[in-house]
Parts: structure tokens; sequence; C-alpha cells
């Protein structure tokens, strides 16, 4: 149960804030003005404590009912900007498109490529393969975790260029909402919102195994129901 205790405003209308932020391209302030269109008086930072509050809990909410994803992965990173910084973000997504796991790192190298694949075998199991780009630390960060598993679990690594075109054109649905946030203040927030971003892009793509025949805003709401 993810508690709304204590808030100033009805959860319906916390809910909506976040959701119109992390589902469209908006930014903060875009948001406030539509909350004040419907009689709605907040400061935009309200609604980014929202949402940096809710988005993991939302998100860890739905993980539990989060369909079963292939055993073929396509991996990649795309750049998104930190307190004027790029940092560097790691995705997954399956055969099917269907998105695997997420990670956001300060530093593109062997460690954390390594996390982010522990990530998302912790979150997603394990995968028979693994198509990547020509980049060496991704690379040697699978190395890393197939270096602990028998050698009839080994995960097969494939770097084949035309094969990472699905995850490298999924990035843009997420690149599409993070645009015309310009940027993120801190470390902390970026996480937030991302994963707030990624659960709304997940239930679009009709990851949720309870989705039936609800909606995707209605799919949302009720994850916090």
């Amino acid at each position: 149960m993810i508690s709304f205790k204590g808030c100033h405003f009805p959860k319906d209308v916390i809910l909506m804030g976040i959701r119109w932020y992390v589902s469209y391209p908006l930014s903060y302030r875009h948001v406030e003005e539509l909350m004040e269109e419907r009689g709605i008086s907040l400061d935009h930072a309200t609604v980014n404590r929202w949402v940096v509050k809710y988005s993991p809990a939302l998100e860890a909410k739905f993980r539990i009912y989060k369909k079963p994803v292939g055993s073929s992965w396509r991996m990649d990173e795309t750049y998104i900007k930190v307190k004027g910084e790029w940092t560097y973000y790691y995705r997954a997504v399956d055969k099917e498109g269907k998105t695997i796991d997420f990670y956001l790192s300060r530093n593109r190298d062997t460690e954390a490529a390594q996390a982010f694949f522990e990530k998302a075998i912790g979150s997603s199991g394990q995968p028979e393969k693994v198509n990547m780009d020509k980049s060496g630390a991704n690379l040697a960060g699978l190395e890393k975790v197939n270096e602990s598993l028998p050698e009839d679990e080994k995960i097969i690594i494939r770097q084949i260029k035309y094969l990472n075109n699905m995850v490298e054109q999924d990035h843009r649905g997420i690149k599409r909402i993070t645009r015309p946030m310009l940027g993120f203040k801190s470390f902390h927030s970026a996480i937030a919102t991302l994963t707030g971003i990624e659960l709304y892009h997940m239930i679009r793509k009709g990851q949720n195994s309870l989705q039936g025949t609800l909606s995707s805003w209605k799919q949302f709401y009720a994850l916090a129901a």
C-alpha cells in the first residue's frame, strides 16, 4: 500500500500531476499551469516533490505485476544530463521490445555495466544471450557477471550492431519525455524521475500482467489503489 497520509492534496490530484509529468513531454511549470486551469493552485516545486517521492514506490508496485521478459536481450546506454554534466543511462529490452531494466551511472565503465547487468538479472532473471554494441566496458561488465556462472549457464555475448536498433529506437521514447526537462538538478531526482518515465513507458507497452482492458492511465492510477 502506497501511503499518501499527511499530504495537503488528494491522492487523485497527486497521481494526476505525476502521470502528466512522466508520460508527456512537459515541464513542471506546464503541469502547474494545467493544474491551475482545473482550479488547483500549487507551485511547480510541489509536483517535483511528488514525482521524486512516489515514482519509485509506484514502479516497485508495478514490478509485482510486470510480465516476464524474453531471454534474448538488447543492451545499450544513452546520455542524460545531471547538474550540467552528462551521465550514462543503461537500458535493455528483449527482442520483442519489452523493457527489461534501466540504470543511471555517473561513469561509463566496467563497474557500471556490471552493476546494470546484476540489477537487470535480479529483476528479470538471467538471459540466454545479450547483444550489445562494441563498447569494451559493456563487454567487460558482462564478462564479470559470467565469471560467477557455471560453464553451462554462461550468457552468450553478441556484438552485432543492427540487432541493437531496437533498444536505440526505444531510447527515443524516454528522451522525448526528458527533453523539456533540460537536465536534472540532482542525481537522486534524476533516478526517481527516470523510474517514473520508465514505468509509464512499460505500461504503454502492455507489460502489466493485470492490465485487462484498462487504459494506460487507469493502470497507472490502479497501482496506488
